[in-house]
């Protein structure tokens, strides 16, 4: 099932690589879940999905709690009237300032679809800022909300860091991470949607929590980009090697194929 969000680093067209590095488990974690791609095709009993995006955890509780009517409103936003770059940016507004909850959700998957290649960007203030994307007929994804909502109640959603979410794995779980990549180059232009936060440190520490939950039975899959410093930071997990095309660009001729890996600690 396709994630009803678009989403940069988005892992449905990898999805049958990954899931052939996940073991059979009790129960799925995932600290970084972003669009829900591995949670949506997979099937484990239950689920911990967490985000340190609160906008996103947000909107997946509502989905999960709402369905059939949350779905419903959020298609409202989705007009003709309300696909111009003026109403773009009077909705993004809004989206910055309700307290409405139920509103800001349904805003987010209206920005999500008609902002500039569904970039989720926010400035130091927390606004969220990506520019008008200027799509004739932006998709409204009524289907894929409503298997989202179907399958939710085998999930848990969180707003937390990968620290606390590791926490609450137990023998028997897998967890699978998605975390911000490593940038190819310092200059590179597909990791500019990432958290400014994370850096080489949360990658290392990101590695150490792997090595110490499989070291308590829990296997880590652990995504990232294809470069020297990642394999030197998962030193001692199983490397999968394997390359992907990226989508961040709008222009065809810079969507490069680059190398991506799966670490596997177990």
């Amino acid at each position: 099932m396709k994630p009803f969000l678009k989403w940069p680093g988005n892992k449905y067209k990898i999805i049958e690589r990954i899931k052939r590095e996940l073991p059979s488990g009790n129960r799925l974690i995932e600290p970084f879940v972003g669009s829900g791609a591995v949670f949506l095709n997979t099937d484990y009993n239950s689920y911990i999905l967490g985000d340190i995006n609160q906008d996103l955890i947000s909107l997946f509780m509502i989905l999960k709690s709402d369905g059939q009517g949350f779905i419903n409103y959020a298609k409202t936003f989705f007009s003709k009237d309300n696909n111009s770059e003026d109403r773009f940016y009077e909705l993004r507004d809004l989206f910055n300032s309700t307290n409405d909850s139920y509103e800001k959700a349904a805003i987010f998957i209206y920005l999500n679809k008609h902002a500039y290649n569904g970039l989720c960007r926010y400035n130091l203030r927390g606004h969220f800022n990506a520019p008008y994307g200027r799509y004739k007929r932006p998709y409204f994804p009524e289907i894929e909300l409503l298997e989202f909502h179907k399958k939710s109640p085998k999930a848990e959603f969180v707003c937390q860091g990968f620290h606390k979410t590791f926490e609450q794995a137990r023998k028997g779980d897998v967890i699978y991470c998605d975390p911000p990549y490593e940038p190819l180059s310092k200059t590179s232009n597909f990791t500019s949607y990432s958290s400014s936060n994370f850096n080489r440190f949360d990658q290392e520490a990101l590695a150490n929590m792997a090595r110490s939950a499989a070291s308590r039975g829990i296997t880590v899959v652990v995504s990232n980009h294809d470069t020297e410093y990642v394999h030197s930071a998962y030193n001692g997990a199983k490397i999968e090697q394997f390359e992907v095309q990226r989508y961040i660009s709008c222009k065809g001729d810079e969507r490069n194929r680059v190398g991506e890996i799966l670490a596997i600690f177990s």
